[in-house]
């Protein structure tokens, strides 16, 4: 099945449906996805405007590039350890 991606003001639209009384069931339909994705996103997202979700999208893809920087250092000081101890 075709993964689809929503934009932050598609989810935040979704969310603001089900407040204003929308059943869940409906909604899901209507995107064509499944209730426990909605409640994913309502627990991710739930309260939030599409400028914070924006926001909250940006600052994940930043910490996952921080935490690959940080493996990769790893990475190359513990190489450059093991040749420190093999010179002396």
């Amino acid at each position: 099945m075709k993964r689809k991606n929503f934009t932050e003001s598609q989810i935040v639209s979704a969310l603001k449906q089900q407040e204003g009384g929308i059943t869940v069931k409906d909604i899901a339909r209507d995107l064509g996805i499944s209730e426990a994705t909605f409640y994913n996103w309502k627990a991710k997202y739930g309260g939030m405007e599409a400028s914070e979700v924006k926001r909250l999208k940006d600052l994940e893809a930043e910490h996952a590039e921080l935490k690959k920087m940080y493996a990769e250092l790893c990475i190359e000081n513990r190489a450059m350890k093991n040749l420190i101890e093999k010179k002396l």
